[in-house]
């Protein structure tokens, strides 16, 4: 018993001085808490399916600033990633009726195999040329399906995957708990050694090369992680719509990758993350303007013209979605160019020109070392 009250008084010591110190320590605790509570806070399937997907691609965009983000090898066919993850899992456990704990691993697996194939013959290329190289790869592998629709299913996709799980709420926790774990590895991926020198190859690869690092060896390392995590992302995907087609491979899902990553904020892992936490709900938030009425008792009372008028106003309402999320974008990276939520923690933290460490921005000195933060 003494020993158990030893360990607690330790635990709550390191929370303390570890995680309540920062404002951003304790914005990434509740939103753990928020994730594991979801289902008790709104107990309706339809919210449990919007933060399904929003997890899904949480992972999906963690992954991709785990490559484009720190290394710099700008990929524009990350949907490849989750397509082969996607399509690998659902073969597995059509054809060999392989369960979705083994499917989706595996189907991470081909992911891994699919970043290899991509990433050594791009090993030379930079900028546009390898954004455009790795953008003809999915393209590629649609061809592939169309050509062999008997195995693939075509423009159809393959149907009738197994369930995660039996329930709403099984789905959810089995989804949920994998993209906090996952993204939380990656985010420690990022903050160890490995992390240091994937950013020093983004920065100056020439510079690393000359300290001796094999950036060659880093940057496939690079590649195979983000094919991994987006591979298990797309094995989820397909299990949890019980589908797995073409669209899982879309050009339009390699962009949204991109989009989510920028808003957010590139190389912080947290940034892609947040923003998918923002936007997918946005969007879902914005289906209300497809439901919106004029009552006829008010259409009755008002002049013909501006009746007229607001009849056709109401009907263009649900092609404005897009348009408002598009515009919610383009402000956030307008005035935010780092990204909203790096953007964020800049207005409540600052950083110790001495020794790096973050502090609350109304300290006067640092935490760590006492230097003046002013």
């Amino acid at each position: 018993m003494g020993s158990l009250i030893f360990y607690l008084r330790k635990l709550i010591k390191i929370f303390r001085s570890e995680v309540l110190v920062l404002p951003s320590r304790v914005a990434v605790m509740l939103f753990f808490l928020f994730i594991i509570l979801f289902p008790i806070i709104f107990p309706d399937p339809y919210y449990y399916r919007v933060i399904v997907l929003a997890s899904i691609f949480a992972i999906l965009a963690a992954s991709w600033d785990l490559l484009s983000g720190f290394t710099g090898q700008m990929n524009f066919g990350h949907a490849l990633f989750f397509g082969v993850g996607a399509y690998t899992s659902a073969m597995l456990n059509l054809n060999l009726k392989i369960p979705p704990i083994a499917s989706i691993p595996l189907g991470a697996v081909a992911a891994v195999m699919a970043g290899l194939i991509i990433g050594i013959p791009c090993l030379r290329l930079r900028g546009t040329y390898l954004a455009l190289t790795t953008l003809s790869f999915p393209i590629i592998l649609v061809g592939m399906i169309f050509a062999f629709p008997g195995f693939t299913g075509g423009e159809l996709g393959v149907s009738g995957l197994s369930r995660l799980a039996d329930s709403y709420i099984g789905n959810y926790y089995i989804v949920t708990i994998t993209m906090l774990v996952l993204v939380t590895v990656m985010w420690k991926i990022t903050d160890s050694n490995i992390g240091i020198i994937l950013h020093a190859v983004r920065e100056d690869e020439i510079a690393v090369r000359t300290s001796g690092v094999n950036t060659t060896r880093y940057k496939l390392l690079a590649f195979s992680l983000s094919g991994f995590f987006a591979g298990i992302s797309g094995g989820l995907y397909a299990h949890y719509m019980r589908v797995a087609g073409p669209s899982t491979l879309e050009v339009n899902t390699s962009f949204l990758v991109v989009i989510y990553a920028i808003f957010g904020g590139i190389a912080t892992i947290y940034g892609p993350v947040g923003a998918v936490f923002v936007l997918i709900p946005l969007l879902e938030f914005l289906r209300f303007l497809e439901h919106v009425r004029i009552p006829d008792q008010i259409l009755s009372i008002m002049p013909d013209l501006l009746g007229k008028f607001l009849v056709k106003f109401v009907e263009i309402l649900p092609n404005t979605r897009m348009f408002i999320f598009a515009f919610f974008i383009l402000m956030i990276l307008l005035f935010m160019p780092d990204g909203l939520l790096p953007w964020l923690r800049d207005k409540v933290e600052t950083q110790c020109p001495r020794c790096k460490v973050r502090n609350i921005s109304r300290r006067q000195t640092c935490r760590i070392c006492t230097a003046d933060l002013h």
